[in-house]
């Protein structure tokens, strides 16, 4: 820590900074700068709570539950807590921590061995704790989820996943991990993840309209209908898509109503009704940095926050904001998102459920309440400068994409007739992959229902667009042995060897 040398301005800072008084009408300010936002972002609808102090000081809903239709979303409408999930699984195995059934510090191997992993060393070393904070060497496999592959499955092919980097080297956020750390719970408590956390976090708090699935909360009278823009300006309604597998990484669905308890339990060392969840030291164990966060793993916000540093709790995200630590996650599902922030030492914290793809208005609105309620500030407008960083990040990448487009080898034709490239091919890690043709064109299936149109590009390149047209298009490259027979594809940096 940097010395410091110059104690008396230090003090004279600080108590200025306190002098100052809030805006006036700050939840008028903030109303107001949610639906600016909501306009410049395109957003549909959104529920806001923040809590300071112990208290709700604010807390509404703005547009609809779904474009096109009247219904409102209101703070008691569920959406979507996605990786916001992780921040309640971490205490999930804290409070087995704390029974004695658990040490952080605890092989995975001894634990639950099921899980193998690729490298022996990490397969041996890897504690309880590592499950957590996406340092363990696991590279980013979420297509095994996307392709609905059932828990077990998952967790006996993440023996074939190559190490990404070396163990505890460095940090790469993945999915996985967090599903084993659910099947942990299910081996060392008895009771499957989705009841451990119902009945140890949801009942406790008077959570009653919490769920641990979409499933399980289907009875609810109002959900969020998730929603994507195509084409940079027309916002749809897209089809959700329940993968049960991810369960523990995120698959909670709840709404203001009910999250803000969850805060202000967290804001409170976990005190609840006169007991506490968490012993005081795992609670600190839960904003305790665990792991440094690459830049490239981190959010493009920090380009205009600037954070002097950034970790990962376990469960959380974390960094300095204009002295303070935040505590922060973000939770994305195709078409939903949230945003989960706290500062503990000023008993602060905003949660935001919002229905469009990747809007990062959460983003900006998590800073925003921060100004204004931590630092009685109104001078940023993160919303503005956000989106146009965002749009830039966007245009970049679209431009990329142009430029690679304009390569294109006009008047090629494939090597070989298009039957020929027919066939049943696999990935050792992801499973089965077909391709078919449909009259005189292919198409390529893969598991969970996936099913992409395939038009020639140039040579042996095709242009692979998704029935969810929502997915990134992409480019699927066929290749050949020394017959000049086709032998595999690469699509999406993944190879798939033809097995007939």
């Amino acid at each position: 820590m940097r010395k410091l040398f110059f104690p008396v301005l230090l003090v004279f800072c600080i108590s200025t900074q306190a002098q100052k008084k809030a805006p006036e009408n700050t939840t008028t300010i903030f109303d107001n700068y949610v639906q600016e936002g909501l306009k410049l972002w395109k957003t549909p609808g959104m529920s806001i709570v923040v809590v300071k102090d112990g208290n709700i000081v604010f807390k509404k809903g703005y547009g609809v539950a779904e474009v096109g239709k009247p219904a409102p979303f209101t703070t008691s409408t569920l959406s979507i807590c996605a990786s916001t999930t992780k921040a309640m699984t971490a205490a999930c195995i804290g409070m087995l921590v704390d029974e004695g059934k658990l040490k952080w510090t605890d092989k995975v191997s001894d634990v639950y061995p099921a899980l193998k992993l690729y490298d022996n060393y990490v397969n041996s070393e890897l504690t309880v704790k590592d499950l957590l904070t996406h340092n363990a060497g696991l590279g980013n496999a979420d297509l095994l989820w996307v392709e609905g592959y059932p828990l077990d499955t998952i967790i006996q092919k993440m023996r074939l996943i190559k190490p990404a980097y070396s163990f505890r080297s460095s940090f790469i956020y993945q999915n996985l991990m967090y599903m084993v750390a659910g099947e942990v719970i299910h081996k060392v408590s008895g009771k499957p993840w989705s009841e451990f956390i119902k009945e140890r976090i949801f009942t406790p708090l008077g959570m009653q309209h919490t769920y641990p699935s979409y499933s399980a909360s289907i009875n609810e009278p109002s959900h969020i209908t998730p929603h994507f823009i195509f084409d940079d300006t027309v916002v749809k309604p897209i089809q959700y898509i329940e993968v049960k597998s991810v369960d523990a990484a995120g698959a909670v669905w709840s709404c203001a109503d009910d999250i803000n308890k969850w805060m202000l339990c967290l804001l409170d060392s976990t005190k609840i009704n006169g007991t506490r969840l968490l012993k005081p030291e795992t609670y600190a164990a839960l904003f305790t940095p665990q792991a440094m966060v690459t830049p490239e793993e981190f959010y493009p916000t920090a380009k205009l926050t600037k954070p002097h540093w950034k970790t990962y709790g376990l469960g959380w995200f974390q960094e300095d904001y204009r002295g303070k630590m935040v505590n922060f996650h973000t939770g994305s599902l195709d078409g939903a998102v949230a945003i989960c922030g706290l500062i503990n030492d000023e008993h602060f914290g905003v949660y935001i459920f919002a229905n469009l793809d990747h809007t990062e208005l959460r983003h900006a609105l998590m800073y925003k309440a921060m100004d204004l309620w931590v630092f009685n500030d109104n001078k940023n407008d993160w919303s503005t400068d956000m989106y146009a960083m965002y749009k830039g990040l966007h245009d970049a990448a679209k431009k990329q994409e142009k430029d690679f487009e304009a390569k294109r080898v006009l008047n090629t034709q494939p090597s070989l007739s298009l039957k020929d490239y027919a066939g049943t091919y696999n990935n050792e890690l992801f499973g089965n992959a077909w391709v078919t043709l449909n009259n005189d064109s292919l198409a390529l299936s893969l598991p969970n229902n996936i099913h992409i149109k395939l038009s020639h590009w140039h040579y042996n390149t095709f242009l692979a667009k998704f029935d969810y047209e929502w997915y990134s298009k992409d480019w699927l490259t066929f290749n050949f042995d020394a017959a000049g027979k086709v032998s595999s594809f690469i699509l999406g940096g993944v190879q798939y060897d033809r097995k007939e």
